[in-house]
């Protein structure tokens, strides 16, 4: 990683520290209410999961550790990885209050081995947001194929490129149409915010307003994993979000939310092996 990327990197660390007590306080993450971890899960992420109890399972970027509690619940050792010292701090009041085991630690994602331990995991887990804040995918695949057991899985369930090409939330102002404003591939740089507040409701952020997030196509993805070593298992895409990102998304029997027209992916998941 470069001395730029670093700077940058630590412009989302402040940043993301920023957005954490924003994040507590949303009717977004609804904390204050049922927590219920698995909301924030396709039923197909399981599925692809199999069995967890009894297994080390680490959540890589976890932020709050929303998704990091649903594996304590189903019995794994579930550790949480981030580099944001406030959530972190959040992520481990959240466990606490749950009543759960959950180990969380604070790290940039490209030092997990040296935070964590090598060959330790049974289930790396991550996604939803997180790989477009990382602006080098060959080195994060390496990082996630160390940490791994031989015979290990890689789970990843992240948004779509394609979503991620038409930018942050939309404007209270607009339209029904859905417009290309990002790259779909990646290779052009990261992309530059000044953000007052952030995809979820509630009040502003103070202090570190800015981010940067690099985009990365589904075949940079791949080819990242492969060139780590790690076998490619499975890849799904879904037209469905856990939270309706455009009014005009309609709830599904799942749960979720997906668009009337047209059908797009929006959200996709990919299992490797090592």
């Amino acid at each position: 990683m470069t001395d730029a990327h670093e700077h940058l990197m630590r412009a989302n660390e402040a940043n993301w520290d920023a957005r954490t007590p924003v994040h507590l306080a949303s009717r977004f993450y609804g904390l204050d209410e049922d927590l219920d971890p698995a909301r924030w899960f396709a039923s197909w992420e399981w599925e692809d999961l199999g069995e967890l109890a009894g297994r080390d399972v680490v959540h890589l970027q976890c932020h709050l550790g929303t998704e990091t509690l649903a594996f304590a619940q189903r019995g794994a050792r579930a550790t949480g990885l981030d580099f944001s010292e406030a959530s972190v701090a959040a992520a481990a009041d959240l466990a606490a209050k749950a009543g759960l085991d959950v180990g969380y630690v604070r790290a940039n994602v490209y030092d997990a081995v040296e935070a964590l331990g090598e060959g330790r995991f049974d289930v790396v887990y991550t996604g939803k947001g997180a790989l477009c804040y990382l602006p080098d995918l060959d080195r994060w695949a390496a990082v996630a194929a160390r940490l791994l057991r031989p015979g290990g899985r890689l789970y990843l369930a992240e948004f779509h490129p394609l979503l991620n090409s038409l930018g942050p939330k939309p404007a209270p102002e607009a339209g029904p149409e859905l417009l290309l404003r990002n790259d779909y591939l990646g290779g052009r740089g990261p992309v530059h915010r000044d953000a007052t507040y952030t995809y979820t409701d509630g009040p502003a952020v103070e202090g570190a307003t800015d981010s940067y997030e690099w985009m990365h196509g589904l075949d940079e993805v791949i080819n990242a994993l492969i060139g780590a070593g790690l076998s490619i298992r499975r890849l799904r895409e879904s037209d469905e979000l856990p939270w309706p990102r455009w009014p005009r998304m309609t709830r599904t029997p799942s749960g979720w939310w997906r668009l009337p027209e047209p059908r797009i992916p929006l959200l996709y998941g990919l299992l490797a092996s090592r």
